[in-house]
């Protein structure tokens, strides 16, 4: 409290890094158009498995609404990463209705190859729990990361999916960003 008084006393005020998300000229239609399909079809949402995946990186999950840069005036502060000395892994979740499906870990790099492997044999015994009626009426959601719009997944979702997931290349297309 002292530290904080002090800086408070000097004028200074604490900023945080402020991370965005850029978005593309069509961006905001596609996103509309979505919008649009669920508020027709509210039924929809108790039968999309929403899915995504997460790298966690060994320098630590770094919480950046902790973190003050404390300046007369906004520093515009910038934080640097070791990209090239670092270790992750990727883990997958996903919601159905109320509930959460996973997690799963993925030993090595999400690829194409090791993503379709996950689909074809992991993601089935994650869904055992799941009713048969609502596995049947379920819809595959996923984003447009480079693994998930691989030739080989495509064609794996369009046989096991069929006309049912959303994704990039999909029969429902999933809003970029």
């Amino acid at each position: 409290m002292q530290v904080w008084r002090t800086l408070r006393g000097d004028d200074l005020y604490p900023y945080h890094d402020q991370r965005l998300q850029h978005l593309e000229t069509g961006d905001h239609a596609q996103r509309m158009d979505l919008c649009h399909c669920v508020k027709a079809h509210p039924e929809l949402l108790s039968v999309i498995l929403f899915t995504d995946n997460a790298s966690f990186t060994g320098d630590g999950i770094n919480n950046l609404r902790n973190v003050r840069t404390w300046s007369h005036d906004n520093p515009h502060a910038t934080c640097v990463n070791q990209f090239q000395r670092r270790f992750s892994m990727n883990v997958w979740y996903g919601v159905l209705g109320n509930g959460l499906i996973g997690p799963f870990v993925f030993d090595n790099n999400l690829t194409g190859n090791t993503y379709e492997a996950f689909l074809r044999h992991e993601l089935p015994d994650l869904l055992e729990d799941i009713p048969l009626m609502i596995r049947s009426q379920m819809y595959f959601q996923h984003d447009v990361a480079t693994p998930h719009y691989t030739r080989h997944v495509r064609e794996f979702l369009n046989e096991s999916f069929p006309n049912s997931w959303l994704g990039r290349g999909g029969p429902v297309a999933w809003p970029p960003r």
